[in-house]
């Protein structure tokens, strides 16, 4: 195991390098293993993670996340794409769209969420993926999905009425917003354009709009 994974810190968090030559469910042992050993040192953190060396998919990444935080006492918040450009276009489209206030009141989570998972966090929270039917999103915040909302969201989940639903492809099961629940009709409209849409609380409804400049500037953040 000492030459298949390797670790190292960053200001931002976690580079795990793992090697190339190497079958993914011999890497999964490994990692496991690392993480198991190093969680006096790791101790309790909100650490992003990067992962190098051998070519993953998005399912394997979520599924080694899920590992690292079962045999240590990190908190994972978002996978980082090992793509300088990329993250810099990302950061830049963030602080210009979603009027993100302050760097620590929100967490970002990258990956597909699946039937019967449910990713519950106490921030606003972005998603970088989509909420497949049967996956729920909690949050005591926003909840801003980059990627098709399928699935259930619940925002505000303390009762704030502020809290609001993003989705590049609104298509929900169930939007909660604080005491108020908006479901889906039985009947929807496959054929119908994709559009990046807002889902707010106003005078005890769930309202669902396009998202442009009027509506943002409208918005209770």
């Amino acid at each position: 195991m000492s030459d298949t994974v390797m670790m190292k810190g960053t200001k931002s968090g976690i580079i795990l390098v793992l090697k190339e030559d190497v079958d993914y469910e011999t890497l999964k042992k490994d990692v496991a293993s690392k993480f198991k050993s190093s969680a006096a040192f790791l101790g309790k953190a909100q650490k992003a993670i990067t992962f190098q060396g051998k070519k993953l998919t998005d399912e394997q990444k979520t599924e080694l996340v899920d590992l690292i935080q079962h045999n240590c006492e990190l908190h994972i918040v978002c996978i980082m794409e090992d793509d300088e450009r990329l993250e810099k276009a990302f950061r830049s489209t963030m602080e210009n769209t979603l009027a993100v206030q302050e760097a620590n009141t929100g967490q970002f989570f990258k990956g597909n969420l699946r039937s019967g998972q449910v990713l519950d966090v106490e921030t606003s929270i972005i998603v970088i993926g989509d909420v497949k039917a049967g996956a729920k999103v909690v949050s005591k915040g926003n909840v801003i999905i980059l990627g098709a909302l399928k699935g259930n969201v619940y925002a505000g989940s303390d009762g704030n009425v502020n809290a609001f639903v993003v989705a590049l492809d609104m298509d929900p099961m169930q939007i909660r917003i604080a005491d108020t629940i908006a479901r889906s009709p039985d009947k929807r409209d496959r054929k119908k354009a994709k559009e990046t849409k807002i889902a707010f609380w106003e005078d005890g409804n769930i309202y669902i709009e396009p998202l442009d400049k009027d509506v943002m500037n409208d918005i209770r953040l």
